[in-house]
């Protein structure tokens, strides 16, 4: 063990025996997330994992890392595809998962969370008290404190915005160990800079978040789904682009094709219901009043048809519309075990189109397949790499740097919901530049002078 016996001491006396854990087998979990294998960097098996119970342990671990100038990983739920949460150097994982309360404000519709308190739970808390929060961003595993760090995005982006449209306040431990209390539970808040979002999206770098206030909103009554199926993917996009500027903001608009949604279906054991067509448009509609779902549905009905859709599947059955997400959901866990990295391209609205066409150009020159789904509606869009037979680490990264180029000739960026983390670290300066580099190394210098928090992640080597 690296670290200093003096310091696990102290850990333990700052959390509890229990909580400090440093048997092999036991921090093994620890060591990765969902970042595919082929990308995610290599973690150090010398690290130990604390579970702080409350932002004042959280503050007290901090400092004792800058005592020690230890370093420290931020962990949440484990489910980040960029390796923002795995350890490279030795230090301290610090595990935010006890800390998982949430309270409802029901009369101020706002939500009280901790940071490790799961997507899930928070649905959860909210429909007791006839609340939702509207975006889902992600995996219902993943941790608060996570998907406000990374300000995660997620299929309902189009209609609901990210996680940054929900932070009305923060609590953050910085590097330090200081705590910082920004905002409050009020919509309007001109009460100085707003420094609650310099931390949702620092992936880590510059602070811990261990507790928001969110914004809540009262229930959907009525939602409906309709698939609808084209024989020609221009006639899909066209159908999306028509949908968009009509003026009707679906709560999802996503688009995938019969290749990648049959092999989701066939991983989870079910069978994808529409048989005509090769292209689909998933468009989810809610509304609080029926009447305008109604209309809504035979809106992008018409409009689908017009375009040349084949026969759109429409339903408000809830059963019927949870499996068709499923199936939809589980794109990513289908091509996992295949996948060297997985993309998240976003080009502006008008040229998606443009850039799945020069994808095919890239899958064609190549004579491979590369699975393209997403979230059309916001111009976000996967693509998996795989594990092509004959191709090297460097011809599979020349790939996913040929569509990164794609997206940027188009005046997109490489990410639109994943983050930087670790593994596109170095692409920062070249498409960021050297003086959003340098910025960044002046805050971070300012808010963690000893460099211990998340080491490794978003800012280049120097």
């Amino acid at each position: 063990m690296a670290l200093p016996i003096s310091l696990i001491n102290e850990l333990k006396s700052t959390v509890g025996d229990q909580w400090v854990i440093i048997e092999e087998k036991a921090v093994e979990r620890y060591l990765y997330d969902e970042t595919a294998y082929g990308v995610r960097p290599q973690p150090v098996r010398d690290i130990v994992v604390v579970k702080p119970g409350s932002t004042e342990e959280v503050s007290e671990v901090l400092k004792l890392a800058n005592k020690y100038k230890a370093k420290v990983y931020i962990r949440g739920g484990g489910t980040g595809l960029v390796g923002g949460a795995i350890p490279t150097k030795p230090g301290i994982v610090l595990s935010l998962e006890r800390m998982d309360k949430v309270h409802v404000d029901s009369e101020n519709m706002v939500a009280e969370a901790e940071a490790g308190a799961t997507l899930g739970k928070l649905i959860e808390e909210a429909e007791k008290h006839n609340l939702m929060f509207p975006a889902h961003p992600g995996d219902e595993g993943a941790f608060i404190g996570g998907l406000i760090a990374c300000n995660a995005g997620g299929s309902r982006a189009v209609k609901t915005g990210v996680m940054r449209n929900y932070v009305l306040g923060l609590e953050v431990v910085l590097p330090t160990g200081e705590v910082l209390k920004l905002g409050a539970k009020t919509i309007k808040n001109n009460f100085g800079y707003n420094l609650a979002h310099l931390f949702v999206g620092s992936e880590g770098v510059l602070g811990v978040v261990t507790k928001a206030y969110l914004r809540l909103y009262p229930k959907w009554s009525y939602t409906a789904t309709i698939v609808v199926p084209f024989d020609s993917r221009v006639k899909a996009f066209k159908t999306a682009k028509k949908l968009l500027f009509s003026g009707l903001i679906p709560l999802a608009l996503e688009y995938f094709d019969r290749r990648v949604i049959e092999a989701s279906a066939k991983h989870l054991g079910l069978q994808w219901p529409i048989m005509e067509g090769d292209y689909f448009l998933m468009v989810i509609l809610a509304e609080a009043l029926e009447d305008v779902l109604f209309l809504e549905l035979e809106y992008v009905d018409k409009a689908a048809r017009e375009e040349g859709s084949l026969e759109p599947f429409a339903t408000q059955r809830t059963d019927e519309q949870k499996t068709l997400l499923k199936i939809r959901s589980e794109i990513f866990t289908a091509l996992k075990k295949d996948t060297f990295d997985i993309l998240d391209t976003t080009v502006p609205l008008g040229s998606v189109d443009k850039f799945i066409e020069a994808v095919m150009d890239i899958e064609r020159k190549h004579g491979v397949w590369l699975p393209v789904y997403g979230h059309v509606g916001d111009g976000n869009i996967h693509i998996h790499v795989l594990n092509y037979q004959g191709y090297t680490r460097e011809q599979l990264i020349g790939v996913s740097e040929e569509i990164y180029e794609a997206a940027l000739k188009l005046g997109g960026v490489i990410t639109g919901e994943h983050g930087i983390g670790y593994i596109r670290r170095k692409y920062v300066r070249r498409l960021l530049g050297d003086v959003w580099v340098e910025t960044m190394r002046k805050l971070k210098g300012i808010l963690d002078p000893n460099k211990v928090l998340n080491p490794d992640k978003v800012i280049p080597e120097e």
